[in-house]
C-alpha cells in the first residue's frame, strides 16, 4: 500500500485500519482498494466524505498489497507479533497462558485492535479463533508462533487424538497444537519458529512429521536456519523457522541485511550491528535498576578482572593469568561472561544464573530495557511483572528484526496467489 500511506506519511497498516473503521473513504470493487485524491485531502481536513461510490477511476490509487492478518499463537512477551506488526501484518489474536505475559501485551499500544486471549491452547477450540478471523475484513490469512517444547530428554505418554492425525512424539505435544489450529483454520501461510536443536538428529521425526502433515494440507515449506546478527539484531541467536505458504517463494531464503564486517564489501551488505550502539541509550542513572550491582557478591572482583568481550577463563592459565583463580573449561562458559561495546552480544536467556553473562562492561548485570533493545523490541515497550518474569518474558521472546524478516518473507509468497 506504498501509494496512499507515502501520501499520508503512516504504514500500511494505518491506513487499513482506517478503511476498517471506515475513517478514510475508499471503495474494493475487486481485489484493490480505490482511492479519491480529492477526498483523501477532504479528509486530512477533517470534512465527513463518507464512502459513496467513486466515479473518477482517473484520480484513483490502487492498492495491490493484499491485506493480510495474523493470528499468533504462544505470544509471549509479543517478540513475533512485534515483528509481524513490522511486517505490515496486523495481528488479530494473541493467545498465551502465562497471565504476565497477556498483561505485557495489554499495555502496549500496538495491541490496540488485537484480541489478547489468556489460555492454554490445549484447551482452547479452533472455533475461537475462527470466530474471530470472521470478525475481520482480510484477503489473507497467516498463523505465526513459536511452540515452547518440553526438554527433548525428558520422557513423556503421548495421547492420541482419533479425529486427527498428529506427530507422534510425546514431546512434540504443544508443536501438535500448533499444527491442529494451522489445519483448523486452513490459513494461507505460517511462520513456525523454535529451538534449533529441533533440527538435531534425534529430533528429525518431529521435523519430518510436522512438514508432512503441512505438505498433506497444500503448504509449501521452507525450513530456515537462522541467526538474528544476519537480520540486524544485535545478538548472536540461533533459531529455526519453519514457514509454510499456499502461495509461492520468490526466493530461496528470507533477506539477510548484515553479515561480518569483513564481508561487507563482498556482499553489498550492512555490518554486524555492535551492542554499544544498540544499549547505549539506557547507561543514565535513571535507568538503573537495584538488581543490577554485583558488589558485595561472591565474584564481584574476578568479574571486575575479566576485559570486555571475554568470559572466566581470561583469569586461567590457559590465557596466562598470574595467578589463576580458576581452571579452564571447569565452568560453563558465559560464567563471568563481559560484553565488549564494539562487538554484538550473546544470547540473552530466559533463566540466568546469578553469575551468568552476559554482563555489562561496567561490571553490572544488564538493566529490562537494554536486554530488550538487544532482542530488538521497540524503545518503550513495556513490560508486566517481576524482575524474574520479566527476565524470562524477553529472555524467551523472538528478536523482533528476526522474526520480521520471515514474516516478510512469507507475505512475499502470498503476493499474487
Amino acid at each position: 500500500m506504498k501509494e496512499v500511506s507515502g501520501y499520508l506519511q503512516v504504514t500500511p497498516e494505518t491506513v487499513r485500519s482506517w478503511i476498517r473503521n471506515k475513517n478514510l473513504p475508499a471503495k474494493k470493487p475487486g481485489k484493490s482498494w480505490l482511492f479519491k485524491l480529492s477526498e483523501i485531502d477532504d479528509w486530512l481536513k477533517g470534512v465527513d466524505c463518507g464512502n459513496d461510490v467513486l466515479d473518477e477511476p482517473a484520480a484513483s490509487l490502487p492498492v495491490d498489497d493484499p491485506n493480510i492478518v495474523a493470528i499468533s499463537l504462544f505470544s509471549g512477551a509479543g517478540g513475533l507479533d512485534i515483528a509481524s506488526f513490522n511486517a505490515g501484518v496486523p495481528v488479530i489474536l494473541s493467545t498465551d497462558f502465562d497471565s504476565d505475559c497477556i498483561e505485557t501485551l495489554k499495555l502496549n499500544p500496538e495491541y490496540k485492535g488485537t484480541k489478547i486471549l489468556h489460555g492454554d491452547l490445549r484447551k482452547i477450540d479452533s472455533k475461537v479463533f475462527l470466530e474471530r478471523v470472521n470478525e475481520v475484513e482480510h484477503d489473507k490469512l497467516i498463523v505465526i508462533g513459536g511452540a515452547p517444547c518440553q526438554p527433548f530428554s525428558k520422557a513423556g505418554y503421548w495421547v492420541t487424538n482419533k479425529k486427527r492425525k498428529g506427530i507422534n512424539d510425546p514431546r512434540a505435544a504443544l508443536i501438535d497444537e500448533y499444527l491442529r489450529v494451522v489445519v483448523d483454520v486452513k490459513p494461507d501461510g505460517f511462520v513456525f519458529e523454535n529451538v534449533e536443536s529441533l533440527l538435531h538428529p534425534t529430533n528429525k521425526s518431529i521435523v519430518d512429521q510436522f512438514l508432512a502433515i503441512a505438505y498433506q494440507n497444500g503448504f509449501q515449506c521452507k525450513v530456515v536456519r537462522a541467526n538474528a546478527l544476519d537480520y540486524g539484531v544485535s545478538q548472536k541467536r540461533k533459531r529455526i523457522f519453519i514457514i509454510g505458504t499456499k502461495g509461492k517463494f520468490k526466493a530461496d531464503e528470507p533477506k539477510k541485511t548484515h553479515c561480518s564486517p569483513e564481508m561487507c564489501e563482498e556482499t553489498g551488505l550492512l555490518p554486524y550491528v555492535n551492542v554499544g550502539d544498540v544499549i547505549a541509550d539506557f547507561s543514565g542513572d535513571e535507568y538503573a535498576e537495584p538488581e543490577e550491582s554485583t558488589k558485595g557478591g561472591t565474584y564481584h572482583d574476578d568479574l571486575c578482572e575479566v576485559p570486555p568481550g571475554m568470559n572466566y577463563k581470561a583469569l586461567t592459565a590457559w590465557y596466562g593469568y598470574e595467578n589463576p583463580k580458576f581452571v579452564a573449561d571447569k565452568r560453563f562458559w558465559s560464567f563471568l561472561l563481559k560484553l565488549s561495546p564494539d562487538k554484538p552480544s550473546w544470547t540473552i536467556t530466559a533463566q540466568p544464573g546469578p553469575w551468568v553473562g552476559p554482563f555489562h562492561w561496567d561490571n553490572r548485570r544488564l538493566r529490562v530495557p537494554e536486554i530488550a533493545a538487544i532482542q530488538s523490541f521497540p524503545k518503550g515497550y513495556r513490560f508486566y511483572g517481576s524482575r524474574r518474569s520479566v527476565q524470562k518474558q524477553i529472555g524467551n521472546a523472538v528478536p523482533s528484526l528476526m522474526g520480521q524478516a520471515m514474516v516478510e518473507y512469507l507475505k512475499e509468497s502470498l503476493q499474487n496467489a
